[in-house]
C-alpha cells in the first residue's frame, strides 16, 4: 500500500495520524472474512480470503444474492439475527454455527453499516463446550474487594490476564490534556514492567479514540500477519465500505509499527467508559500472536462493561462522602459563624476546616477588600494583583492551575511560595474568594519516550513511522505544584456553594440588624427627644414649684439643689444597676422624690418588696416615671393635699400586680390627646414583657392595674431595699479656699457655676480651662491651691492635668457625671469625687476631703 512521499516541510508529530481514515483503510484480519450486502441481500463487499475460508469466489460473488452463496438455512438464520442489529442494538452475534452445513463451525457477527448489512466469519480455533460468560461474575467479584480505584484496576488487570490469555495487561487512565498513564498493570515473568509510564496524546488519534466508544473492542491477533483487501475497493457510489464496527478490521500500518518497535506480536484494547465517555483502556500485549476467538471476546468485552459500572461505583461513593463531607462542613461552618462577623473576621475560625477540605500549603480569604492569609502565600500587594487577574475567570464557578505563571505571568514574584491555586468564589460583586494555594513541587514524569519527538518521517509518505524506543524517558517539571484532584475540585464546588448560602445569610443578618438598629434609633430619637423635652419642663417645674414656703433666697436655693440631686440619683439607678434584679420600691422612691419632692405619706408604698430583672426593670421605669410625671403634674401630686397609694404584690403564680391610686387630686379626665407618654404607659408593658395595664380616669383620681409576668419577679429580703431619702450633709469640715484655683471643664455653663461655689469659698482667682492643654498652659504660668477637674472633656480626659498636680502635690477634685465611678477613675490618681451635678455643699465637702487628704 504505497502512499505519496511527505513534502519535506511538512511539520511532523503523530498527530498528522489524526487525518488517517483508520474506519475505512479497506482491509480485514486474516482471521476472518467479510460479506456486505444491500438491504434485499444483494452482495456489495466481500473480503478476498473468502474461498480460502467459505469456499467462493470473491470476484464471482460480487453482485449476486447472498442465498446463491450460502446453505438456505444458513440465509434465514442470519436473516434473523440481522432483525436484531436492525433494532438498534448495534452488533448481533451468533457463536459456533454450522455455516456451510459441513460440520465446520464460525463465531458470526452483523451489523448495519450505513445501507448496508456487515456479516463477519470467523472460524471456531477452540472446540464447543465452553462458558466463557460464566468466568465473568467471579472476576468482577474480584475486582468489587477493591475500596480504591487503583486497588480495583490491579485486580481488573489480573482478572483480565486469567480471561485472556495475554502476557501483558495494563490499566490506562487518560488525563485531562488527553495524555494517559498506565495505573496497573500484570505481566509475566522477565517482561519490562510499563506501570508508571506516561504517553502522550498523540499516541492515540482521536479518530482511534472516538472508535473506542463505537467499538469497545479491537484485537490485533498478529500484527505479522497479511491482511485481506476489500473487493471493491469503492462501491458504485464511489464510497468505500465504512469498518467502523467490524470485528476483523485491519489497523493503521503506523499503529503495526509502533506495536513491533514495542516487542509486541498481537495486542488487544478494550474500552473503559464512564458517564459516556472513554476514561480509559485495558491495553493487552503479547510477545507472540495470539488469537481470542468472538465468544471469549464477547466475554471480555462484558467483563470490562461490568468493570466500568464498578468504577463509576466507586467514583459516585467517593463523590457521595465528599458531599456528606461537605454538608457537614457547611453545617460547622454555619455554626461557628452563626454569631456574627465575615468571614475574614472569622478567618483563624474556619482555616482549619478548610484545611481538612482541601490539602494545600497556604490559603487566603479576600472579600470587601480586606485580605487574611495563612501559610505559603503571596503578599498583600502580590494578592490583590492576583485577584484583579481571578475577576476575569468566569463568574460562579471554581478556577484551578497547577501552574499560574503559565496564566498569570505577574505570578514570577511569588513562584517560591505559590505555584499552584485552587480559586473559590464566594461572591459575583465584588468578587470575593477564598483561594488555596500549593508550593512548587519538582516532580518526575516518566514518558514511554521523548514526548516532544514522538515521531521521525519514514518510508510510509505522510503516515508517521512512530518512535522505535520505549524506555522510560524522565523529564523534570519545575514551577508547577501538584494537580488538583476532581475530588478536590468537587469539594471546591462544594464549598462554594456553602460559602455563598453563608455569606448570603450573614449579609441578611446584617441588613436585619441594621434594619432593627435603624428602627430603634428612631424610637431613641423620639424618646430622647420627649425624654428631653420632660426634663426642661421638669426643670421650669422646680424652679417655679419651689419658691412655695421658700422665706429666703438661700432656702429657695436648698429646695431646688436637693431636687436636682434626687433628678439624678433615679438617673443612676438606671445606669449602674450591673444587671442585676433592681429594688422596684426604691425605683417608685427615686421617681417620686425627684419629680414631686413631697413629704412623707404622700407617696405610700404597701405590699411586697418585688426586684425586677433589668430588661423589666428598664421597662416599668418608663412607666413609672410616667406616672409620677403626670400625676405632679395633672394628678394628685400637683396638688399639696394630693395622695399617691401603691400597692405591690406577688401573686401565688409569681405575677406581679401593681395597684396605682391618686386621690385628693383635681378631678380627672381621660385626654384628650393620647401623648407619646400615654403611649408608654399603655403599651410599653403589654408590647415588650407581654404584662397586662389597665387605667381607669375616675373624677375621684387616675387609678392603674399593671400585671408583669413572673419570669421577671423576684421576691427581695428585707434588707435589700436600699436607702433612697435625698442626701443629707454629714458632718464633714467645708474647705476655705485661698489664693489662684483652676476649673478644667467643657461646658461653660458648669465651668461658671463651679468659679462662683469656689470664688464664694475664698479662691481670690479662679481660672476656667476647657482643654487638657489650655490647663497644662495655665499651670505653667500661675501656680495653683486647688483645683477641680472634669473626667470627661469631649473626646479626651483630664487624666494628664491629674498627673502633674498630683506630682506638684496640689490638692484636686473629679467631677463626673457617670454612674459607674470607678471603672471610670481606675487610671486616675486616688482622689475625691463629685457627681454631677453638684451644689455648692457637695462640692466644697469633697474639696475639704482633698486638702485635707494632702
Amino acid at each position: 500500500m504505497t502512499q505519496r512521499p511527505l513534502p519535506a516541510d511538512t511539520k511532523v508529530d503523530l498527530t498528522n495520524c489524526d487525518r488517517e481514515p483508520i474506519h475505512i483503510l479497506g482491509n480485514v484480519q486474516g482471521y476472518g472474512c467479510l460479506i456486505s450486502t444491500s438491504a434485499d441481500l444483494m452482495v456489495n463487499h466481500v473480503s478476498s480470503n473468502c474461498e480460502t475460508l467459505l469456499g467462493f469466489d470473491p470476484e464471482a460473488a460480487i453482485g449476486r444474492r447472498m442465498p446463491d452463496l450460502l446453505p438456505e438455512q444458513t440465509v434465514h438464520d442470519l436473516r434473523t439475527k440481522l432483525q436484531i442489529s436492525a433494532s438498534g442494538s448495534g452488533v448481533a452475534r451468533l457463536f459456533g454455527y454450522d455455516v456451510l452445513k459441513t460440520g465446520t463451525l464460525f463465531d458470526i457477527s452483523i451489523h448495519i453499516s450505513g445501507s448496508s448489512f456487515v456479516f463477519e466469519f470467523e472460524p471456531k480455533a477452540e472446540p464447543r463446550g465452553r462458558d466463557d460468560l460464566s468466568m465473568v461474575q467471579p472476576l468482577i467479584a474480584r475486582v468489587r474487594r477493591g475500596e480504591t480505584i487503583l486497588e480495583a484496576a490491579r485486580e481488573a488487570a489480573r482478572g483480565l490476564k486469567a480471561l485472556s490469555g495475554f502476557d501483558r495487561v495494563m490499566v490506562y487512565r487518560f488525563a485531562d490534556d488527553g495524555s494517559g498513564e498506565v495505573i496497573a498493570e500484570t505481566c509475566s515473568t522477565g517482561m519490562e514492567p510499563y506501570l508508571g509510564l506516561r504517553y502522550p496524546a498523540s499516541d492515540i488519534p482521536q479518530q482511534a479514540r472516538a472508535l473506542y466508544l463505537r467499538s469497545p473492542l479491537r484485537l490485533i491477533a498478529d500484527v505479522n500477519a497479511p491482511v485481506a483487501p476489500i473487493l471493491p475497493a469503492e462501491s458504485a457510489s464511489g464510497e468505500p465500505l465504512d469498518l467502523s464496527l467490524a470485528v476483523t478490521r485491519a489497523v493503521s500500518l503506523i499503529h503495526l509499527e509502533y506495536l513491533r518497535n514495542m516487542g509486541v506480536a498481537a495486542s488487544m484494547s478494550v474500552s473503559i467508559i464512564k458517564d459516556g465517555a472513554l476514561w480509559g483502556l485495558f491495553a493487552c500485549h503479547h510477545r507472540s500472536a495470539h488469537y481470542i476467538d468472538y465468544e471469549r471476546r464477547t466475554a471480555i468485552e462484558l467483563f470490562a462493561q461490568f468493570f466500568s459500572y464498578e468504577l463509576s461505583g466507586l467514583i459516585e461513593a467517593r463523590a457521595h462522602a465528599d458531599e456528606i463531607a461537605a454538608r457537614e462542613l457547611h453545617d460547622r461552618l454555619m455554626v461557628r459563624l452563626s454569631s456574627g462577623g465575615d468571614l475574614v473576621d472569622s478567618f483563624d475560625t474556619i482555616a482549619e476546616e478548610l484545611g481538612q477540605i482541601v490539602r494545600s500549603d497556604g490559603v487566603a480569604v479576600y472579600s470587601g477588600g480586606k485580605i487574611r492569609m495563612r501559610g505559603a502565600t503571596p503578599t498583600g500587594e502580590e494578592f490583590r494583583g492576583l485577584a484583579r487577574f481571578l475577576n476575569t475567570a468566569p463568574t460562579g464557578t471554581v478556577y484551578a492551575t497547577n501552574n499560574i505563571l503559565a496564566r498569570y505571568p505577574a505570578a514570577e514574584t511569588f513562584g517560591d511560595r505559590a505555584a499552584g491555586l485552587l480559586a473559590v468564589p464566594i461572591s459575583r460583586t465584588p468578587r470575593d474568594y477564598i483561594i488555596f494555594f500549593r508550593k512548587e513541587i519538582a516532580r518526575s514524569v516518566r514518558w514511554a519516550g521523548n514526548p516532544e519527538k514522538p515521531v521521525e518521517v519514514g518510508p510510509n509518505g505522510i503516515r508517521l513511522t512512530p518512535r522505535k524506543s520505549f524506555d522510560a524517558w524522565n523529564e523534570v517539571v519545575r514551577g508547577t505544584s501538584e494537580p488538583w484532584s476532581d475530588r478536590e475540585r468537587r469539594a471546591a464546588e462544594a464549598l462554594r456553594v456553602s460559602l455563598i448560602e453563608i455569606v448570603l445569610k450573614l449579609a441578611d443578618e446584617a441588613n436585619l440588624e441594621r434594619q432593627t438598629a435603624a428602627e430603634k434609633q428612631e424610637v431613641l430619637i423620639a424618646e430622647l427627644n420627649h425624654r428631653v423635652r420632660n426634663i426642661l419642663n421638669l426643670i421650669q417645674g422646680l424652679v417655679s414649684q419651689s419658691k412655695d414656703g421658700a422665706s429666703d433666697v438661700a432656702s429657695y436655693t436648698s429646695v431646688l439643689d436637693g431636687r436636682i440631686q434626687a433628678l439624678a440619683r433615679a438617673h443612676d439607678q438606671l445606669t449602674s444597676t450591673d444587671w442585676s434584679a433592681c429594688s422596684l420600691r426604691d425605683l417608685i422612691r427615686l421617681e417620686a422624690d425627684a419629680y414631686a419632692g413631697t413629704p412623707t405619706g404622700r407617696v405610700e408604698i404597701t405590699g411586697d418588696a418585688p426586684l425586677l430583672v433589668p430588661e423589666a426593670f428598664s421597662t416599668l421605669t418608663l412607666v413609672v416615671h410616667e406616672l409620677v410625671t403626670n400625676s405632679a403634674k395633672y394628678g394628685a401630686l400637683s396638688e399639696p393635699t394630693g395622695q399617691v397609694l401603691i400597692d405591690l404584690r406577688i401573686e401565688e403564680d409569681g405575677t406581679l400586680a401593681i395597684g396605682w391610686t391618686e386621690r385628693g387630686g383635681p378631678p380627672v379626665q381621660a385626654p384628650k390627646r393620647r401623648g407619646f407618654g400615654t403611649t408608654i404607659i399603655e403599651r410599653t408593658i403589654p408590647f415588650e414583657l407581654k404584662g397586662k395595664i389597665e387605667t381607669r380616669f375616675k373624677v375621684s383620681g387616675f387609678e392603674a392595674d399593671i400585671l408583669v409576668p413572673a419570669r421577671f419577679v423576684s421576691a427581695a429580703d428585707e434588707d435589700t431595699e436600699t436607702d433612697t431619702a435625698p442626701a443629707q450633709a454629714d458632718d464633714a469640715p467645708v474647705a476655705q479656699l485661698s489664693g489662684n484655683v483652676l476649673v478644667l471643664e467643657d461646658n461653660m455653663v458648669i465651668g461658671l457655676d463651679a468659679s462662683d461655689i469656689l470664688a464664694d469659698a475664698g479662691a481670690e482667682d479662679v481660672r476656667l480651662a476647657a482643654s487638657a492643654e489650655e490647663a497644662l498652659r495655665l499651670l505653667e504660668e500661675v501656680e495653683v491651691t486647688f483645683a477641680v477637674l472634669d473626667v470627661n472633656l469631649g473626646g479626651h480626659t483630664s487624666l494628664p492635668v491629674a498627673e502633674h498636680l498630683r506630682s506638684k502635690g496640689v490638692p484636686f477634685v473629679l467631677a463626673t457625671g457617670y454612674g459607674d465611678v470607678a471603672s471610670v477613675l481606675e487610671s486616675y490618681p486616688e482622689a475625691p469625687v463629685v457627681k454631677k451635678p453638684f451644689t455648692a455643699e457637695s462640692l466644697m465637702r469633697e474639696a475639704a476631703r482633698a486638702m485635707e487628704r494632702d
